[in-house]
């Protein structure tokens, strides 16, 4: 049986190792002022970077229960104008 622990250790070693022979250098990226696109009645952040949030959240809340509202009026709508066509044939 191999004394994995002792693998395991030189593995972790190596790879530090690894790590620190490398030298990356990250740039991070500049925040961008927001930009809405309208898509579709929608509006889309392009970029979120020191943006109000909530309100945006907030919005896209209340176009969706609008939404859903209307659909349920849709709906309703439809079934009473079924409902009123089948009526008449089943009562006789």
């Amino acid at each position: 049986m191999h004394d994995w622990k002792s693998e395991l250790d030189a593995l972790v070693a190596e790879t530090m190792a690894f790590a620190k022979a490398m030298k990356v250098e990250i740039e991070l990226p500049r925040p961008q002022r927001k930009e809405i696109v309208e898509r579709g009645g929608l509006s889309v952040p392009v970029s979120d970077h020191g943006a109000s949030e909530r309100d945006e959240i907030r919005k896209r809340v209340e176009s969706f229960k609008a939404h859903q509202e209307r659909f349920m009026r849709e709906r309703e709508e439809y079934a009473d104008s079924l409902l009123r066509r089948i009526r008449p044939i089943t009562k006789s």
